[in-house]
C-alpha cells in the first residue's frame, strides 16, 4: 500500500486556495510517512478530499447533497483514488452521529459554520472527532470583505446592516447566516477547548480586483496573496478566514 511519503503529487494551488494548502501542507509534512485518517465536512465534489488521498491519506467526505457526493465518487475513481475516499451523506448539524469519538487526525471544516443552525455544536462534535493533537482546518466568510464588497457596489444600506447586525447578515434575503472575523472564529474554536495555532485571510485581493488583473500574471498574484494572508489588516478584509487549530 502507498504511504504519504511515497506519494508525490502536489495539490493544487490557486490564488484562491494556495493559503489553505499552505498551512495543510506543513501539517501532512509533520506527519511524513503516516497516513492520516481526514474528514471533510461539507467537502462537496472533492476539491480538497482528492488531493489528499492523492497524497496517500484515506478521507470521508460528510455532505448533505447527493450529487456533489456522486460527482465526489467519480473524481475520486478519476484520479485513481477511489479506496481512499468514502462518501456520507449527512449535514454539519448531525456531525456528532455520523463520526466516531477520538478517530480523525485532520478535520476540514470550510464554508460550513456560515450555514448551519448551531456553530458551537458542530465546532464541539468536530473536537469530540478528532484524536488528541489532531487538528482542525477552519474556513468560514469574512464579514469585513462582505461591507466592503457591497459598499463597492454602491449598496450602503445592505453595507451597514451587515456591519451592525450581530450575526454579520445583510437583512433576511442574505442566504449567508452569519458571517466572522478573525477573533470570533478563534473564539468559536477555543471554546470547544480547540487551542487555535494560525489565522490566514483567503482571497485577501482575489475577489476585489477584476478577472484581467487576477489572471494577467498568477504567479506574482499568488506571491502577493500568500503575503498578505497573514498580515493585518489585509488579512482581516479578506473574503474568507482560514483558522487552523489543534486539539491538545
Amino acid at each position: 500500500m502507498d504511504t504519504a511519503s511515497t506519494r508525490t503529487p502536489r495539490p493544487p494551488v490557486t490564488v484562491r486556495t494556495a493559503a489553505v494548502w499552505a498551512v495543510l501542507r506543513r501539517e501532512l509534512d509533520r506527519h511524513a510517512g503516516r497516513e492520516l485518517t481526514v474528514l471533510d465536512v461539507g467537502g462537496g465534489t472533492g476539491g480538497f478530499a482528492v488531493p489528499l488521498a492523492e497524497l496517500g491519506h484515506t478521507v470521508t467526505v460528510v455532505d448533505a447533497s447527493p450529487d456533489a457526493l456522486a460527482a465526489l465518487t467519480r473524481r475520486a475513481a478519476d484520479a485513481g483514488v477511489a479506496g481512499r475516499v468514502r462518501a456520507v451523506q449527512g449535514d454539519g448539524d448531525a456531525l456528532s452521529g455520523l463520526v466516531e469519538p477520538g478517530s480523525v487526525d485532520l478535520i476540514l471544516c470550510h464554508a460550513v459554520l456560515e450555514f448551519v443552525d448551531d456553530p458551537a455544536q458542530v465546532v464541539a462534535a468536530i473536537n469530540t472527532a478528532l484524536r488528541p493533537g489532531g487538528t482542525v482546518s477552519l474556513l468560514v466568510a469574512g464579514r469585513a470583505a462582505a461591507v466592503l464588497g457591497r459598499a463597492f457596489n454602491g449598496n450602503l444600506v445592505a453595507a451597514s446592516a451587515l456591519l451592525n447586525d450581530p450575526d454579520g447578515r445583510a437583512g433576511q434575503r442574505d442566504n449567508v447566516r452569519r458571517r466572522y472575523d478573525a477573533n470570533s472564529a478563534a473564539a468559536l474554536l477555543g471554546e470547544a477547548g480547540l487551542t487555535v495555532e494560525e489565522t490566514h485571510g483567503v482571497r485577501v485581493l482575489a475577489d476585489l480586483l477584476p478577472a484581467a488583473v487576477v489572471e494577467g500574471d498568477p504567479q506574482v498574484m499568488l506571491e502577493l496573496e500568500l503575503a498578505l494572508a497573514s498580515r493585518p489588516p489585509f488579512r482581516d478584509i479578506a473574503s474568507q478566514l482560514h483558522v487552523f487549530a489543534r486539539r491538545p
